[in-house]
């Protein structure tokens, strides 16, 4: 009796015929599909330089809309802002990726949106809802990978005193009345959206002093400008990297500052510079380390705080910490981006990492979340589109991950559909 390969001789090479086509339908399948994923998301080549870039329409893939916090605080949030909101024209524009938004749209986005999380418990329902009537949008990100790398911020606590003595002897200084901001684009309209801080000497326009030039060479020494005096060198560097802070007075009374302006010149890391020098590895990089080493090596101090030229002045605040557009900030819920790349104001929502501590304070380890937040402030580190720094607000846990979190994640921005 004949087999059934002498009956049909081509059966096996058939079948390997047909897995071989199988196999390669599945390959140019799965090429067209990271084709097309990669269409959606097209990989940044060059850095992000204009808000019409900065963030893109997003058609597919959009996110599931998780919020790990309570209601309350982001109702708080979004109510600081429409504030914030109905202090300017109605007709203003805000630009929002390649689209013009007016700011009645916005604030109508925002009080929407809080009737919506309030009669909405169900997620599933309030997901659906927000796809269907929120155009969304997805930050640039980075160059290479499009996340957008998230660290933090937080408000510290130093001591400080209204009068100087041998304990407090390092200046926070107010904003010097000699300190000019000038905006170019008065000037031509290609410069638009661009300003450079400066003061005159005799008939020179030039670069404000440098951080060298204030603790240094005492260039502002003697002209009343003091708010008070804290302990430490590294306190008042700390102090400008969070940008406002509570200062706790020897009689056990509070007084809170708050940014006020800068000097324009530009932000430097200075645990980049740490790393360089070798004083730190990448592992064990943090705000917490920086302070240590310092501490423990004082003669660097000088040499590690100077490498950054910028330098913060504050004024004193009753209600904050306040962020750029002066509303108050809310721990967790406020979000400092590139002021000159995405929307003042604006809803976001987010997807990163945060610390879960042990019963000593200590990171045990790190777990995904995703919130919604609004873009309330901008920082001197906080460039490009795929930079974004989460306000923790205050005490040990906000300092933990305001002082370790260096994570990427996704960051989208929501408008209501007309």
């Amino acid at each position: 009796m004949l087999s059934e390969q002498e009956l049909c001789p081509f059966a096996k090479q058939s079948e390997t015929g047909i897995m071989f086509f199988v196999k390669n339908l599945i390959k140019s399948l799965l090429l067209f599909i990271l084709s097309w994923l990669l269409a959606c998301f097209p990989v940044l080549e060059k850095q992000v330089q204009y808000p019409n870039e900065a963030i893109v329409p997003v058609r597919f893939f959009q996110p599931h809309f998780h919020d790990d916090m309570d209601i309350g605080s982001l109702i708080l949030a979004i109510e600081r802002n429409i504030a914030y909101l109905d202090r300017l024209d109605p007709e203003a524009v805000f630009q929002y990726g390649p689209h013009e938004i007016k700011c009645r749209q916005v604030i109508e986005t925002q009080k929407y949106f809080i009737s919506l999380i309030i009669e909405n418990d169900n997620l599933e329902q309030l997901n659906n809802i927000i796809k269907k009537n929120f155009q969304i949008y997805h930050a640039a990100g980075r160059v290479g990978n499009n996340k957008v790398l998230f660290t933090g911020y937080f408000e510290p606590v130093f001591d400080g005193s209204m009068t100087p003595d041998e304990v407090f002897r390092f200046p926070v200084y107010r904003k010097p009345d000699d300190l000019v901001e000038i905006d170019l684009s008065d000037f031509n309209d290609k410069y638009r959206g661009e300003k450079i801080i400066a003061r005159i000497e005799g008939e020179k326009v030039i670069p404000y002093y440098a951080r060298h030039h204030i603790e240094m060479e005492n260039a502002l020494h003697g002209r009343g400008l003091e708010i008070a005096w804290l302990r430490d060198p590294v306190d008042v560097a700390f102090l400008h990297i969070q940008g406002s802070g509570r200062l706790r007075l020897p009689d056990g009374k509070y007084i809170m500052v708050g940014y006020e302006g800068s000097n324009g010149r530009p932000y430097r890391s200075i645990g980049r510079y740490m790393l360089e020098q070798g004083f730190l590895t990448l592992d064990e990089i943090s705000m917490q380390s920086i302070r240590s080493y310092l501490s423990e090596n004082p003669e660097v101090i000088q040499d590690v705080l100077n490498y950054n030229p910028s330098y913060v002045f504050f004024q004193l605040v009753e209600n904050g910490p306040l962020g750029n557009i002066n509303v108050p900030l809310t721990p967790g819920r406020s979000l400092a981006l590139d002021s000159k790349l995405f929307p003042k104001g604006a809803l976001c929502f987010l997807s990163c990492r945060k610390p879960i501590e042990d019963d000593y304070g200590n990171i045990k380890e790190w777990k995904d979340f995703s919130r919604f937040v609004l873009n309330q402030d901008t920082g001197g580190a906080i460039k490009g589109a795929g930079r974004a720094d989460i306000f923790w607000g205050s005490g040990p846990y906000a300092e933990l991950a305001a002082g370790h979190l260096k994570h990427d994640g996704e960051l989208y921005i929501l408008i209501k559909k007309p």
